[in-house]
């Protein structure tokens, strides 16, 4: 089992999460679309060669995004993350991958 988590802007939190469950993330015993979210400030500048969603090249912008978080089985991790980065308005969203231990360690 994995945890996944992403940072992402308002504007694309529902259907980034959409994707992700679509590809079979959030699922825990007999419930689907679980997570976890809250907002936050993310900053960031776009370097030369950078086509940024917000923001311009080489000026620091911050901007309202949300944390995601939730778990994905080991099978399904992979198709998770092509999701995510599919359906993610930036060109290189912040995304980790955490493996879980084993429940009862």
């Amino acid at each position: 089992m994995y945890k996944l988590v992403f940072f992402v802007p308002e504007s694309h939190l529902e259907s980034v999460k959409a994707a992700v469950f679509a590809a079979g993330a959030g699922a825990i015993g007999n419930y689907d679309q679980c997570c976890w979210q809250v907002a936050g400030v993310g900053q960031f500048r776009p370097l030369a060669g950078s086509t940024p969603f917000i923001g311009q090249v080489q000026q620091l912008e911050k901007v309202t995004e949300y944390r995601v978080e939730m778990v994905c089985d080991d099978s399904l991790i992979k198709t998770a993350v092509t999701a995510l980065r599919a359906a993610h308005p930036y060109e290189e969203p912040a995304i980790d991958v955490w493996q879980l231990a084993e429940p009862g360690l």
